[in-house]
């Protein structure tokens, strides 16, 4: 019994929730005000969604359309992009029809297929919602440009470089998730 209470103790002291790794780690403080921010942003997506009788992720499904091609507006390219299943976003998807707020856009060549658009009213909703985040750019956007970039990253002349890769980056290959993110210090 006191064995079991030991290795508790040791994974409890290991956590990034325990004071004393916040302490001591950067990682520690990292990950806990990323878990701060990823609650603000709920609460922030909670509050939009009952301002316009949707749920979350019916919000998310109207932004996620407005600004997105037709080609990426299916059920399956949802599903991956929220990472759920189909069949849940789906029964979203049928509320926001229910609703008018999109409609179905048949495939010529795949008549089984479609892809999703909003209308109007479905514009006017997204358009707003879109913004619910905006007041976490706020305490962003005093951070210096060196806080915000990789030390690895390299802009010059309009042209993206990763200097740990030692090549150039397409806009569409700039990543904030990249495993190999440095802080410039």
């Amino acid at each position: 019994m006191k064995k079991v209470i030991t290795n508790r103790m040791d994974i409890m002291e290991k956590s990034s929730f325990h004071l004393t790794e916040q302490n001591q780690k950067i990682e520690s403080r990292i990950v806990v005000a990323l878990e701060r921010i990823s609650e603000a942003f709920r609460v922030l997506l909670w509050n939009e969604s009952k301002e316009n009788s949707l749920s979350p992720i019916q919000i998310q499904i109207l932004i996620f359309i407005y600004f997105h091609s037709l080609e990426k507006c299916k059920v399956g390219y949802l599903a991956d992009e929220f990472n759920m299943t189909k069949a849940t976003i789906s029964d979203s998807v049928k509320i926001l029809l229910s609703k008018e707020l999109v409609t179905k856009e048949t495939d010529p060549i795949d008549t089984r297929s479609f892809s999703l658009s909003l209308t109007n009213e479905g514009k006017k909703i997204a358009k707003k919602a879109s913004l619910f985040a905006s007041s976490l750019e706020q305490p962003i956007e005093k951070l210096t440009q060196e806080q915000k970039t990789c030390s690895n990253y390299q802009l010059e002349k309009g042209v993206h470089y990763c200097k740990l890769l030692k090549s150039q980056l397409a806009e569409n290959e700039l990543r904030i998730d990249c495993p190999e993110h440095e802080l410039q210090l």
